[in-house]
């Protein structure tokens, strides 16, 4: 069970594949959107019915651009949650039923936790970044770095209860169908946390490394790669590519932006004067431009697309920071809200990308420098490439089949 944007399911839906590879029977529960992810897979498919491309477009997700700071933007964005949460619990609770364990996403931990007690099923956390209190770091849906062990603890606990707050309506109200206990949010999370309840993180150790100060029970598997359907570039695309130099990928992703047509023109001439070609992913914030040295792209899966590029830019978010690291090639963050600045000061940390130009900040000049520095200095693809290949030996599904196996196992 997955809900957000594209980034927040892919993961899941590679990870599905491994599990149906394995011999269970998997069904991945999130936005009709994205069924396609799962086209051609045996990986079973349940719709829930929000459009979270609509709910972004519309005034409540316009409105997240009115927050300067992430606290701002992450308070507004946990209430347009809050809202929504009602309409999908009974979807989520009948694919429940018919279901022998469930694996929930941190995005909808607390809701999916509800229903697996209510209906007495075992379940397991899997979740693409660190949520976790720890003493190491700022949780990365706060901030960047560190404010001392105490108080990245205590934001940490701050953000699991702000979680807990989103779904609370939404969790009482499977419990009365259920009749299970009424315990409010926080105090059935202490419980989970007393059992230990297992949690794995689909990234590397190599990317971040497990903190020292965390339960047992908090795992970090290695990353869980999304599905290639189509292993071949469009036409246009390929053509392009072999027609000069290696261009640069630049792409926002599932973010959206209050004016795309002067980010597009701001990247362009940042791409002009760094000498490089570029290929711009539409995505959600309507990036484009068109030209001899420019190409406008929809979806591409990353995997197919970035062995191919000189550098890429993005938003910062975990899959594609992810994707930009197994390809080997250096990065020049955009960070724009939510987890992107943990992401990018990652980045930044392994000497893959020289350094982050926060959106909000974006000029050409700005970006034009970062991607000179990127793509001239051989160092940032020479430590790429050792990460890259590191990253290859990783195996993240045979740890969610191992706790799988646990989890059955201890609930019969």
């Amino acid at each position: 069970m997955t809900v957000g944007s594209r980034g927040d399911v892919a993961p899941y839906a590679g990870l599905a594949d491994g599990l149906v590879g394995a011999g269970h029977d998997v069904t991945v529960v999130t936005h009709a959107r994205f069924e396609p992810l799962l086209s051609g897979s045996a990986v079973r498919f349940h719709p829930i019915p929000i459009d979270p491309h609509a709910e972004l477009h519309g005034a409540r997700g316009q409105s997240l651009h009115r927050s300067r700071t992430g606290p701002g933007k992450l308070a507004r964005v946990l209430a347009m949650a809050r809202s929504l949460a009602g309409e999908m619990a009974d979807d989520l609770l009948r694919a429940a039923q018919a279901s022998d364990i469930l694996l929930l996403a941190g995005s909808v931990a607390p809701l999916g936790c509800a229903i697996a007690e209510g209906l007495g099923l075992p379940s397991i956390g899997l979740n693409l970044q660190p949520l976790h209190p720890t003493g190491a770091f700022v949780p990365p849906m706060a901030g960047v770095g560190s404010w001392g062990a105490p108080a990245n603890r205590a934001a940490g606990h701050g953000v699991h209860l702000a979680l807990a707050h989103v779904y609370a309506p939404a969790a009482q109200h499977v419990r009365q169908r259920l009749g299970s206990s009424s315990h409010g949010p926080w105090a059935q999370h202490r419980e989970r946390e007393r059992a230990h309840w297992p949690v794995l993180h689909g990234y590397s150790p190599l990317v971040v490394p497990r903190p020292g100060d965390w339960r047992p029970g908090l795992d970090v598997t290695g990353y869980w790669w999304p599905r290639v359907p189509d292993p071949q570039l469009p036409g246009a695309l390929r053509d392009f590519i072999a027609d000069g130099p290696a261009p640069v990928f630049i792409g926002l992703g599932s973010a959206t932006v209050p004016d795309p047509a002067r980010v597009s023109d701001e990247i362009v001439r940042a791409l002009r004067a760094a000498g490089l070609r570029g290929v711009l992913q539409e995505g959600w914030a309507g990036l484009r431009a068109t030209d001899d040295d420019m190409i406008t792209i929809g979806d591409v899966p990353h995997s197919v697309l970035f062995p191919h590029l000189a550098a890429v830019v993005h938003h910062a978010g975990a899959g594609t920071t992810g994707a930009g690291l197994r390809a080997g090639i250096p990065a020049v963050p955009l960070p724009i809200q939510f987890d992107a600045g943990f992401w990018a000061d990652r980045l930044v940390r392994l000497d893959v990308a020289p350094r982050a130009v926060p959106l909000r900040r974006l000029t050409a000049d700005g970006l034009a420098a970062a991607l000179k520095e990127a793509t001239s200095d051989p160092g940032h693809r020479r430590r790429a490439r050792a990460l890259a290949d590191r990253l290859a030996t990783e195996d993240g599904v045979t740890p969610v089949l191992e706790a799988i196996n646990r989890a059955v196992e201890q609930g019969r």
